[in-house]
């Protein structure tokens, strides 16, 4: 387990933030106290583990904060009531762990270390995720159908039998969908689709 000794602690209630703060100081841990993630923004850390108290919406805007800006940092969610449902939520919408406050620093060693090894274990693949579906985000119905119909191998003919267009309908589609997505050939506009979770 790799040792972590920057916490990146996003919290609006500035009581819990420097209780947090105060019980983590004798320990190697450097809190590094946010009140918001528009806040962190301002000021991204060099590098660290991500602790934000669980609020509705909280983890999901931090992800696309980090997409937009092109950060990444492993996440642990927190709250001083566990509830299953919420934990559960919360690793889905991109956090690595869960843990209850108050605990001891041992505790948030262990924590912050499985939230490092999770995180190299899985990439930053809720990041690319995001980001994908972002430059999708920027396609019109069309383009998302011409993509759809790449992405299934379908030649420019046959995506325009399928969708009742002419060829050179979908190829003018098919150009403006790579230009949108940045991508320079149609396997890396099916490899946005997949990292957006838009293919199989």
């Amino acid at each position: 387990m790799e040792h972590v000794s920057n916490l990146i602690l996003i919290d609006s209630d500035s009581r819990r933030r420097a209780s947090i703060s105060h019980a983590l100081a004798a320990s190697s841990i450097h809190v590094e106290p946010f009140e918001n993630i528009d806040e962190l923004a301002n000021a991204w850390p060099r590098s660290g583990v991500i602790m934000i108290h669980d609020e509705a919406g909280s983890i999901p805007d931090l992800i696309e904060k980090m997409a937009a800006d092109g950060e990444w940092y492993p996440i642990i969610a927190f709250s001083e009531y566990l509830a299953p449902r919420r934990i559960v939520e919360a690793v889905l919408d991109g956090a690595i762990d869960y843990v209850a406050w108050p605990l001891d620093s041992e505790e948030l060693n262990e924590a912050l270390a499985r939230a490092v090894d999770k995180s190299d274990a899985s990439g930053n693949t809720k990041l690319r995720e995001v980001m994908a579906r972002s430059r999708l985000d920027r396609l019109t119905k069309r383009e998302r159908e011409v993509l759809d119909g790449v992405a299934s191998g379908l030649s420019n003919r046959l995506i325009g039998e399928k969708l009742a267009i002419s060829p050179r309908t979908v190829e003018i589609h098919r150009a403006n969908m790579l230009n949108k997505l940045g991508a320079n050939h149609t396997s890396e506009a099916i490899r946005i689709a997949i990292e957006a979770a838009m293919v199989n």
